[in-house]
């Protein structure tokens, strides 16, 4: 059974309605708004409007202002999000970060069989030899940046598997190069996945069946399920259950 392809996917951003984004908060107080990202949703701002991206549409929520993005996603992997209302606040959870006190859990579905727990510790590098300039790849040349990432396999179904990943650190694209790199590519992933051409003919003409025939899934099957920021005096933590598009994809694998 395949997962229908939802309305707001396409090659452009779309008009986010402001009742859906109410739906994806997942905590809100003074100072923090934290949400669940759907997979069809643009994090910085767009320039078809100000509800065309996570950016804009919060900003837009909260009446105007400033909005600092704290933690972002690609546009097609689904998940938390967390912006800062205030300088102050994005000045604390932006130094967690760059003092590496912040912990994430994904979950990915992946292409194959992972039997056992994998660590991936390769460098990455940007891939000079793709078509597509924003790819990256595992090191060959002997530099790249540092990159680890665990993958831990929780169940198989349909040749693929459903995983946790803990990425130890930040880089581009990390989860998902490193995946492939792995053998097991993120199921429904247009650049890392069977052809990277896939990536560019979507950017030029939307969902197609030819994009229908070779993915599993009609956008990277990739959520960002759990961040803890570690501030001394205190730990924040939020949580996010797998996407419903996601989870609709595991449960066609059992057919």
């Amino acid at each position: 059974m395949e997962v229908p392809v939802p309305v707001q996917f396409g090659a452009c951003a779309s008009r986010i309605e402001p009742e859906a984004f109410a739906g994806w908060i997942v905590r809100e107080d003074e100072r923090l708004l934290v949400l669940d990202k759907p997979g069809w949703v643009v994090c910085h701002p767009s320039k078809d409007g100000p509800w065309s991206s996570l950016a804009g549409a919060a900003r837009e929520y909260l009446g105007g202002g400033a909005v600092h993005l704290v933690s972002r996603l690609d546009r097609e992997t689904s998940g938390l999000v967390v912006l800062a209302k205030d300088r102050g606040m994005a000045r604390i959870l932006q130094t967690a970060v760059q003092s590496r006190r912040v912990g994430k859990k994904y979950f990915a579905i992946l292409e194959g069989v992972l039997e056992d727990r994998l660590e991936v510790s390769r460098a990455l590098e940007r891939d000079v030899d793709s078509p597509v300039v924003v790819k990256q790849r595992v090191g060959q040349t002997g530099g790249g940046q540092k990159a680890q990432t665990t993958f831990i396999p929780r169940e198989h179904r349909g040749g693929c598997t459903l995983v946790e990943v803990i990425p130890h650190t930040g880089r581009k694209h990390q989860i998902r190069a490193h995946a492939l790199w792995a053998g097991y590519p993120v199921a429904g992933d247009k650049l890392y996945g069977p052809d990277p051409l896939l990536y560019l003919k979507f950017i030029e003409s939307g969902w197609t069946s030819e994009h229908a025939k070779r993915l599993h899934h009609f956008r990277q099957a990739l959520h960002a399920a759990r961040l803890v920021f570690d501030l001394g005096v205190e730990r924040l933590t939020f949580e996010a259950p797998l996407a419903a598009d996601l989870a609709a994809l595991w449960e066609s694998l059992a057919a």
